[in-house]
Order: structure tokens, then sequence, then C-alpha cells
């Protein structure tokens, strides 16, 4: 089962009435990783490397002072129990985990204040690779404040980010639980999917414009591993733009729509009626901050996903598989 020692951290404020933004933060922030798999930042590696204080004594890294630009891993490092050691934190990391919404705010992924970063004495930067913040890690770099660099567009990486985390933070253990409740809950539901239909699936992450989850992704991983044909792999890898014309055509008997602060999916929807998926009834809005956030609640966004694509009656499946990997591996 789900690891139950795990606090549910991530908790959005809703949009106000009426209002949503101009792009869903939630796209931007998924944008964010996609960088060339070549990208190398002056001075500081754009691939995964093991941290650089794997060695660090644990009354010093009890002492480390981290100021984190993206809310995947504020989020890691929060669920791992070391929300004290952040003592800065970007402007979306405090609006998606109310916990935080006190700490300083050093400003938006794309836009922080490297002047209230350096006020705040850090001992290490977090940041996710992309383009955009490249700029940022080189001048930090050149200030002499060290920058950790994490990559989140897989489902690997995304573990491996909890690892090293856990690693830097000497918090071994729970990211070891953290990493193991992820991957028992996409065995048990692959295990409670199988033989299942596999209905025509699109993802949306944002309507206007129009958005979708493709091929390459931690979240194509998981479609696949909650048994959905993902419908935009053909399109592109990442998270293509779609049109309107291209998703009539795509014809999905199934919507799954993150896209933040909007009307309902069913009432938005309900303007293309010849699409499947909305004649059926099976137009799904899904929590986005749950769903895209590349962070540690993916062992209940995988829940959610399959509950949306089978309904609610696979819960007891996934417990039923649930039971059956627990007696596999347990000795004789």
């Amino acid at each position: 089962m789900i690891d139950p020692g795990f606090s549910d951290i991530l908790r959005p404020q809703p949009w106000p009435a009426g209002s949503r933004p101009m792009l869903s933060f939630l796209l931007i922030l998924l944008l964010v990783g996609l960088v060339p798999e070549c990208l190398a930042i002056d001075g500081v590696p754009a691939a995964n490397p093991r941290s650089v204080d794997a060695d660090l004594p644990e009354d010093a890294a009890g002492s480390l002072r981290l100021v984190s630009l993206n809310p995947s891993l504020t989020a890691i490092v929060m669920a791992l129990g070391a929300g004290d050691r952040l003592v800065g934190i970007d402007d979306y990391s405090a609006r998606v985990i109310p916990a935080l919404a006190d700490r300083p705010q050093v400003g938006g992924l794309f836009d922080p204040s490297l002047e209230r970063i350096v006020s705040l004495r850090p001992d290490r930067v977090l940041i996710v690779a992309g383009v955009d913040q490249e700029r940022h890690a080189d001048r930090l770099a050149r200030l002499g404040i060290e920058v950790e660099v994490y990559r989140n567009v897989r489902l690997a990486e995304v573990l491996e980010n909890i690892e090293r985390l856990g690693v830097l933070l000497h918090r071994e253990s729970a990211a070891a639980r953290r990493i193991r409740s992820i991957l028992d809950t996409r065995a048990a539901v692959e295990a409670a999917v199988r033989g299942r239909p596999r209905p025509g699936t699109l993802a949306i992450v944002d309507r206007a414009p129009l958005f979708l989850v493709g091929a390459g992704t931690f979240l194509d991983e998981m479609l696949e591993a909650v048994g959905a044909d993902n419908l935009a792999r053909r399109l592109a890898k990442g998270y293509p733009r779609g049109s309107i014309e291209w998703l009539i055509d795509a014809r999905p008997e199934l919507l799954l729509d993150l896209t933040p602060g909007a009307e309902p999916a069913a009432t938005f929807w309900a303007r293309w009626p010849s699409l499947p998926a909305v004649a059926a009834g099976r137009v799904v809005d899904l929590d986005p901050t749950r769903i895209s956030l590349p962070g540690p609640d993916l062992d209940r966004a995988l829940v959610e996903l399959a509950v949306a694509v089978h309904g609610p009656g696979i819960e007891p499946a996934i417990e039923r598989a649930f039971g059956r990997l627990a007696r596999k591996e347990s000795p004789p």
C-alpha cells in the first residue's frame, strides 16, 4: 500500500473566482525541464550527477541552508522532513505548499531575484535544468553560490532527484521509502489494469492555448502504467501545442483535463459534442498540482489516474495487487 507515513503537503490555493493565469503555471513548470541532453550550464553540469555533498558530515547537512527555485524540488525536500533547511523558495512553491507561505520568496521560476537569493546566504541553490534558467545558474556560480542541477522530465529522473536530495540532506531512509512507495504503486497499478480496455486518451495540460501530454515525459509514462493509450504520442515529444481541429480528428475516448482555475471540463468540452469522450460522458477534471508536479506524490497520482481511466472499481483491484506483491516479497 501507499506509504502511510507521508503527509499530503500539496494543497494549492484556488485561483480567484473568474480568473486564471494566461498560461498555466504548471505548464510552465513542466516546460522548464525540457532541455536538450547536450546542454551544459557554464560550469554547472546539466546531467544528474551524484550530489556533491554525498560525503557531507551529518551535522553539516543538518545546518545546510537551501534555496529552491522549483516547486517539485521544494516538495521533495518537504516530503523528506527537511523543510526547515529551506531559507528561501520560488513564488510558486509558496502557492502550492501552504506550509511554506511565510518562507522568504525569491521570485518566479524565470525571474528570481539574485540579490534576494544572495541575501539569504544559501549553501546550495536547487534548480531544474532548462535553457531559461541557464543564465541564473551561471550568475549564481560566479557569485560563489553552489548550484545543484536536477532533471525531472522522465519518471526515473524524478526518482533520482528524491534519492539525491535524500543523500544531500542525510535523509536516505525517508527517500528510499518514498521511492519504494512510488515503484510499488506503479507495479500494483500495472497489475490491476492488465487485460482491461485501453481507451484512446488525451491529457490536456492547458486549454487556451491547447497543450497536451506528449511522448517522453513522466506523465506519458504514468498514462501508460494506468492503461491509457495516449493519442498525443503521435503528435510530438514533451508537451506539444495542439489545435481543436487535431483533437477532433484524434477522436479521443477519454479526456483528462488538468487545466487549473478554469470552468469545469465537462462544461468546456461540451462545445464539441461529436467527440467520443464527450458523447460517452468521459471527460474528467483532475487536480493539476497532484498529477502534474514531478515530485514526491506520484504514487497517489498514479492511483488517481487509474481511477480516472477505469473508474473507482479499480481501487480494490489495486489493493489486491498490493497484497500479492507484498506476499511475493515476503521471505518464506
